[in-house]
This record gives structure tokens, C-alpha cells and sequence, in this order.
């Protein structure tokens, strides 16, 4: 082999362990779509999410597994009558992400440009009647809630469920005499768990999520009057990046799963 040869692989095997040794010693950058840094890229800090009152049980249970998801993050829940939450969202209370029973309360808060984006509707949710696991009234329909002498709560009109189930009073013609008019449907169930009431008017996620301390009644007229929920982003949300992650994490596959084990339809 001539010296010209030889000097011509020495610098091939030269060249090779070159590469190989910076292939080896420099990792290829971590990608947003790869790694464990995919969970927490779009997501740090806290947010503060209202949700109707209707979805204390499932959006207590998506913020853990949000705040699994993206460790380092906390969400915060307050939850209440959705009308109640938009006078509070009105009046300056500090929030991310607002989850509504109805689309007509979200859009109060659309109308008066808090809302930034478009709400997505993310579940649907229809009335039942609740009563005592004895049902000490003999309750079997719509109409036995009209009946003299039946303790009846219902929803407030100016809340979601209110506003439904006022809906279902028109198309069934019973008008109902309530006992007592609550601004949230968990104050509902509370009378009726607790006996102070005979029946109340609730949503079906609300008697599922009772267990045994109340029976669920169904209400055929209901189907004609079902909320759909919206969620959205608030414009004057203090960590905007986080707050979106929340709402596609409500809307998206873990989202519907805990929404329909819940007894929630779809949207």
C-alpha cells in the first residue's frame, strides 16, 4: 500500500471515532411532543377555576389529575350557583376558567367582553326528581311535586337548574308551589338528603353522585329541557398559558371519561 493510502484510511478512522464520540457525548434536543418536560411545558403555576355547583364532584376530581399531569401546578376550585359565579366573575373576583351549568349565563359574561375566545360546550346534563330513601311522600311523578302538603325545593329560576326546571313546569302545565327557592342545585340535595324536604329538583349526575341518600325519580319532560355546559377562558385570566391547558384538558379524552362516569352526556 503506498503512503498516500495509508494516510487516507488513518484519516477515515480518525474521521469515524470523531462522529461517534460527538453522536454519543451530545443528545439530540428534547422536543415539546417528547419527554417527560410534554406535561409541563404549557403548563406552570396556579389557576383559579369557578364551576357550577353541579360540577363539584367531577371538576374536584379533574384538577388532581390535572395537577398530576403537570406536576408543580395547583388548581383552585370554587364552586357555586353559575348566576352567583358570573356576579362574582363581574365584579372583579380573580379567575382563570369559568365552567357553567347553561349557555345563556356564559353568555352574560360574553356579552360584557370577559370571556376571551369561545366558550366550548363540554357535556350536557338533564332534571330528576330526588327524594328521601323512603320516599315518605310516595313521590312518583313530575306532577305528585304540586301536590297540597308536599315539601318541594327547587332551583331559584335565576340559576340554571332553576331556569329548567321552570322550563319543564310550562311543558308538562304543572305549576309547582316550592317550600323553598335554593341558588344552587347542592343546596337542593342537601335538603332532601337531610329530610328537610320531601323532594327537590336536581340534575341526574347530582342523584348518582348521593348514592344512597337519596332516590332518583326520573322526569320524562326533562329530555326537552336538557343544559348544555360551557367552559371557557376569562379574559382577564392572571396565567392565561395554564388556564388554556385546563380547558383542553376538560374537553378533551380524560375529560369525557370522568364527565360521563359521572352521568354527564355529551355536549
Amino acid at each position: 500500500m503506498s503512503l498516500r493510502s495509508v494516510a487516507a484510511v488513518a484519516f477515515a478512522a480518525v474521521l469515524a471515532v470523531a462522529v461517534t464520540a460527538c453522536s454519543a457525548g451530545t443528545p439530540a434536543s428534547p422536543t415539546a411532543e417528547s419527554g417527560p418536560a410534554a406535561k409541563t411545558v404549557s403548563a406552570r403555576g396556579s389557576i383559579t377555576v369557578f364551576a357550577a355547583a353541579s360540577l363539584t364532584a367531577t371538576f374536584s376530581e379533574l384538577a388532581k389529575k390535572f395537577e398530576a399531569a403537570h406536576p408543580g401546578v395547583s388548581v383552585e376550585t370554587s364552586f357555586a350557583g353559575s348566576s352567583e359565579l358570573v356576579a362574582q366573575i363581574s365584579a372583579g373576583a380573580p379567575a382563570d376558567v369559568f365552567a357553567s351549568a347553561d349557555t345563556a349565563t356564559m353568555a352574560k359574561l360574553t356579552t360584557a367582553s370577559l370571556v376571551a375566545g369561545a366558550p366550548v360546550n363540554f357535556a350536557t346534563n338533564v332534571l330528576e326528581i330526588a327524594v328521601p330513601p323512603k320516599n315518605p311522600a310516595a313521590v312518583r311523578s313530575f306532577a305528585d311535586l304540586a301536590r297540597p302538603g308536599t315539601k318541594t325545593v327547587v332551583c331559584a329560576s335565576v340559576v340554571p337548574c332553576g331556569a329548567a326546571t321552570v322550563a319543564v313546569e310550562r311543558s308538562t302545565g304543572v305549576a309547582l308551589s316550592p317550600v323553598s327557592e335554593e341558588n344552587s342545585v347542592t343546596d337542593v340535595l342537601g335538603k332532601v338528603s337531610s329530610g328537610e324536604a320531601d323532594a327537590g329538583v336536581v340534575y341526574v349526575t347530582d342523584v348518582k353522585a348521593a348514592g344512597s341518600s337519596v332516590r332518583g325519580i326520573a322526569i320524562p319532560r326533562a329530555k326537552q329541557s336538557v343544559n348544555t355546559y360551557p367552559i371557557a377562558v376569562l379574559k382577564g385570566a392572571a396565567n392565561p398559558t395554564t388556564a388554556r391547558a385546563f380547558d383542553r384538558f376538560v374537553t378533551g379524552p380524560i375529560g369525557r371519561s370522568v364527565l360521563v362516569a359521572a352521568g354527564f352526556g355529551a355536549p
